[in-house]
Parts: C-alpha cells; sequence; structure tokens
C-alpha cells in the first residue's frame, strides 16, 4: 500500500461530515489518481434546483445511456470507460476533452449504491489502468465504511430528538395500527396522532410512516422503544 493511498484512508476517516470528506479528499484523490477532474457524489443529494444541471445529470448517471454507470450500479465494482465500450463509442457518449478517459467507483451502504466518485483525464493523458482499479476499489471500501457509519450515528441522534410518547406512536405505527387504533390504544385523539406523526416526519427527515419505522430500525428495534423511554 502506498503512502499516498494510506493518506486517503486518512483523510476519510478525519473527516467529520459528507462536505467536509469532499473537501479533505477529492484534491488528494485527484494527486494520487493523476486525474483533470474528480467528482463525490451522493444520489440522495444531488441539487436538481436547476432544470439543465437536473437533465444533464440524469442522462450522466443513466444507467440507460451511460454504460459505465451501468456497470458500475449492475456490479458494484470500480471500472473505466475501456471496460465496457470502445474508444469511439464513448467519444460519442461523453465527447467532452476533459472526459476522454474515466474511472469511476461505488460507494455502498446497506446494500444499495447510495453515490459514487469518479476521475477523468484528457486525451493527452494515459488511461486509467488496472492499479487504479485496484487503488480505487480500497478507496471505495473505506469510503461506503465510512458512510454507512455516518448515517447510522446520524439516524441515532435524530431517534434520540423523538419524546417518550413518540416512540410509543412509532412502536404502534411498526405493529400496523391506523391512527384511531394508535390514539385508543394511548387515550389520545386522532387527531392527535395525526400532528404528533408531522412532528416525527420532520424531525426525521422523512415522508411516510414506512421510511419512518425503516429509519428508527437502523439502529434500534422498534419494539424496544417503549423500554427506552421507561
Amino acid at each position: 500500500m502506498t503512502n499516498s493511498l494510506q493518506s486517503l484512508f486518512q483523510a476519510i476517516a478525519q473527516s467529520k461530515d459528507e462536505q467536509a470528506l469532499r473537501s479533505q479528499l477529492l484534491i488528494e484523490a485527484r494527486e494520487h489518481f493523476a486525474a483533470k477532474r474528480s467528482g463525490l457524489f451522493f444520489f440522495d443529494q444531488i441539487p436538481f434546483a436547476d432544470r439543465r444541471l437536473q437533465k444533464a445529470l440524469q442522462f450522466g448517471l443513466s444507467t440507460e445511456h451511460n454504460p459505465v454507470v451501468h456497470y458500475l450500479v449492475e456490479r458494484h465494482a470500480p471500472v473505466h470507460e475501456a471496460l465496457v465500450v470502445s474508444p469511439k463509442v464513448w467519444n460519442l457518449i461523453c465527447p467532452r476533452a476533459d472526459h476522454w478517459h474515466v474511472m469511476a467507483g461505488p460507494i455502498v451502504s446497506n446494500g444499495q449504491l447510495v453515490g459514487t466518485i469518479g476521475f477523468t483525464r484528457e486525451q493527452t493523458m494515459p488511461a486509467f489502468n488496472t492499479q487504479n482499479l485496484v487503488d480505487l476499489s480500497a478507496l471505495c471500501l473505506h469510503l461506503s465504511t465510512w458512510v454507512a457509519t455516518i448515517r447510522s450515528q446520524h439516524h441515532h441522534l435524530r431517534a434520540n430528538c423523538l419524546t417518550p410518547r413518540e416512540l410509543q406512536i412509532a412502536e404502534l405505527v411498526a405493529l400496523g395500527r391506523t391512527n384511531a387504533e394508535i390514539g385508543t390504544e394511548l387515550w389520545i385523539t386522532e387527531n392527535s396522532v395525526k400532528q404528533a406523526l408531522k412532528r416525527m416526519f420532520r424531525k426525521l427527515e422523512v415522508s411516510s410512516r414506512a421510511e419512518m419505522v425503516a429509519q428508527l430500525s437502523t439502529n434500534t428495534k422498534v419494539h424496544s422503544f417503549n423500554n427506552q423511554a421507561n
């Protein structure tokens, strides 16, 4: 393992959040892979305020139109363009001069592809090789572990912001109870249950009962919520 690769691992470990990760990792990683450009994307955080940016990203990250992304999603393994297409075909897909050579690796959390890290080189630069893929694979393993840990901690902090009553409601939601049934069991009105759920959704940054239960279950079994509250 090279010292520069160890340095990348240290940069990942020292990052406190995803913004810090980008600032601490990308410049050094770009130097390690002798890349012209680099990017770190988390799919749930890509800004879509700009319509042109939205269309470009949707096309560029499309498994239908981009064979590199298709390979990445299908195999959860690092890839460079030469593994999946000929230079002529790639030039048609991505005509940018600074994207003549590309390499991308997966960031995986809970068995799902949640992001990617990518690097590009110009036509005058050498293509990415097997050793680059090996190094990127190691980098992606560290990134995936970091993301899983950070997001787990974040979800845990969110869960801790719920009140004992809200935790009781969450447990009953997980058991499939309706708002009316929850109200009856907890001796509160159905409207009180609805209002509590709205507050809980905001705290947990979710939009559905199923998403709420899934998030809370990431770190703590929902059926133990009452025991934690008491």
